[in-house]
């Protein structure tokens, strides 16, 4: 195992889960200090390993989420702009700044979109380290456990997301502007077009034999069984044995639409009508489930639900590959195109109607061309040895639905690295104008939120040099 990619995934959770256990800290913390006397009697606890660096508005940043933030940064090998120790707890100053606005205006994120978060992100930890076991015996934590820990963390991230989205929606930028403002920049420092490539994919989904379907379906209809006994609820067993990210709220996805919803999940869930009723086991693409009603709002719904996902067989996975490895020397004996097989043979429904064509979808616009950094780590590594219009060996991959997959991958053009031009690359010169003024916007933004917000901090960072300029009171 690559130690780097250890190290990386080691400080990422320190810092996805250092928020989940602040309030346990920071209470130590007030209690040591308003209580010196008791402190003094059991010498052993005496010493408070965290303090209070910082107070904005109501809520505090503790040395620990520095150092937390230190060690993620450390990790991706940050260069920061001054020192440390100041750069830090500003940042985090200013994420409260986000999150206290965010409170006031009711800005909300919903636990799909939290779920959504966190699975992309162990979905990412697992691609690097190389299968969800051996993510979980290197954290010594299940991956319940940790979506568990992260989810507070996690939920800030799409607050403050949203916040800023919020404060910059009505901000455009006309060609004009995009012209005028590069027409007099000199050619170093015009940006840069990273390489971009455009790839097309045929994947196929190993069978799951049919012993592992009966075990995931018994272990379902046992967690069933134990709870209309009474031997515990629904919530619980969901926190102890869902594999999916809603595990951590005991299965609870909250007030959701039917179209947001896997159709096969929807019809079952939008036909419970009794809470004490658990449903039948429902198939999706994301593997098993059973249901529990909450609430009906309408035309949205509340419900709990255990998903467990069948594992693929090692001699599984290796028929796919060797099906996919037939198909790609096939395309290479003339007998079929790429597009033909991405169309008819893989199970890839995001891009098989598009000829196997991966779609890059940003904030601003959908394309298919991406930065090599952009791709899924086993495709761009797969991308990395291509040459414009040959086809890769056969793979294996996490998909977008959590499961391990096969696939074949063809590289369909390569745009090299070049400095940007206005015939070629407008949405790139767009884009920077765009986030420029976003940029000062916020910018604008958080200094007169700085102006009407308490703010206290330890002594010792009054020195400082901020970025922004109103902490120091």
């Amino acid at each position: 195992m690559n130690k780097y990619l250890l190290y990386i995934i080691s400080t990422a959770l320190v810092v996805a889960l250092a928020g989940q256990s602040r309030a346990g800290r920071l209470s130590a913390w007030s209690h040591a200090e308003a209580d010196d006397s008791t402190a003094a009697k059991k010498p052993h606890v005496a010493s408070i390993v965290d303090e209070v660096i910082w107070v904005v508005g109501d809520e505090a940043i503790l040395k620990s989420d520095v150092e937390a933030m230190r060690l993620q940064a450390e990790a991706e090998g940050v260069n920061w702009k001054g020192d440390p120790d100041c750069v830090i707890p500003e940042q985090l100053a200013v994420q409260k700044l986000f999150l206290h606005q965010a409170a006031i205006d009711s800005i909300e994120v919903t636990e799909s979109e939290i779920t959504q978060s966190i699975e992309d992100q162990i979905n990412y930890w697992i691609q690097l380290i190389g299968s969800r076991e051996k993510l979980e015996e290197y954290r010594g934590q299940s991956l319940t456990q940790m979506r568990q820990e992260m989810h507070d963390d996690f939920k800030n991230r799409e607050l403050i997301q949203k916040m800023k989205q919020e404060l910059v929606k009505d901000i455009a930028v006309s060609p004009a502007e995009v012209r005028n403002y590069f027409k007099d920049l000199p050619d170093d420092s015009i940006p840069m077009v990273p390489t971009t490539v455009e790839v097309q994919i045929i994947t196929k989904e190993p069978r799951v034999e049919a012993e592992e379907v009966n075990r995931v379906k018994n272990a379902l209809r046992d967690y069933t069984e134990r709870v209309n006994k009474g031997e515990t609820t629904f919530a619980t067993m969901a926190r102890l044995y869902s594999e999916d990210g809603s595990a951590s709220q005991g299965g609870e996805i909250g007030y959701t639409p039917r179209a947001a919803l896997d159709p096969a999940f929807a019809n079952v869930a939008f036909n419970l009508t009794d809470p004490k009723k658990i449903s039948k086991i429902v198939e999706t693409e994301f593997g098993y489930h059973i249901i529990q009603l909450i609430d009906r709002r309408g035309e949205r719904i509340n419900v709990r639900h255990i998903l467990l996902k069948p594992r693929v067989s090692s001699e599984m996975l290796k028929q796919a590959a060797l099906r996919l490895d037939s198909v790609a020397d096939d395309i290479r004996a003339g007998k079929f195109s790429f597009d033909e097989a991405a169309t008819y043979i893989s199970d890839d429904k995001d891009t098989r109607s598009n000829h196997g064509l991966m779609a890059n979808a940003t904030e601003n616009v959908r394309t298919s061309r991406f930065r090599m950094q952009d791709l899924p780590t086993e495709i761009a590594r797969e991308v990395e040895k291509l040459q414009v219009g040959e086809i890769s060996r056969a793979f294996e991959m996490i998909n977008s639905k959590g499961k391990k997959v096969c696939a074949i991958v063809l590289l369909k053009s390569r745009t090299d690295s070049h400095r940007a031009s206005i015939t070629e690359d407008f949405q790139t010169m767009k884009d920077v104008v765009l986030a420029k003024r976003r940029e000062e916007k916020i910018n604008h933004w958080v200094m007169d939120k700085i102006k009407n917000t308490y703010v206290r901090m330890d002594e010792r960072y009054k020195d400082c040099k901020f970025e922004y300029q109103g902490w120091v009171r």
